[in-house]
């Protein structure tokens, strides 16, 4: 989800609820302790200099039971934001903790922001020779000849 996309959804909406994808809620007394924007300037392993930005938020449970988030005070954070950080129409990202930090991506569900869960990947697979597996691999048949087909100066990871 583009910032410009959740601030069209807050006006229309009484309530911020945030739900993890196994439809567990982030507790309704959560603040959101950051908005900004992230940029990312790295290489990946098949030598590729990139870039990207994202539009970064961070919830936290701080025990504070009387607290409530309204939409109209999280538009003003963003615009806000925007407006002194000259933050652009972005992908967001969250943050939320559980047993580490987790960043997540957002979806609106027609009721509920949804914390989607995030998973690395290579980004040069062409450049390393892997494929992207849609299903568990299997490690039983793994064959020593395989074991150094990663090896330094390959242009494997």
């Amino acid at each position: 989800m583009k910032l410009s996309e959740i601030k069209s959804i807050l006006p229309t909406l009484e309530n911020v609820a945030f739900q993890l994808e196994d439809g567990t809620f982030v507790p309704e007394h959560f603040h959101v302790t950051e908005v900004g924007q992230v940029s990312k300037h790295f290489i990946d392993c098949g030598g590729v200099i990139r870039q990207e930005k994202i539009v970064n938020f961070q919830l936290w449970d701080a025990n504070d039971f009387k607290h409530r988030l309204k939409p109209a005070k999280l538009l003003h954070i963003i615009e806000l934001s925007e407006q002194k950080l000259g933050i652009e129409d972005n992908e967001i990202e969250v943050e939320y903790q559980a047993e580490t930090i987790g960043k997540y991506g957002l979806q609106f569900n027609g009721k509920n922001f949804v914390l989607k869960n995030k998973a690395t990947a290579c980004l040069a697979s062409d450049a390393c020779g892997t494929k992207t597996m849609a299903f568990e691999p299997s490690f039983n048949n793994l064959s020593v000849e395989n074991a150094n087909a990663c090896a330094p100066g390959s242009g494997c990871c």
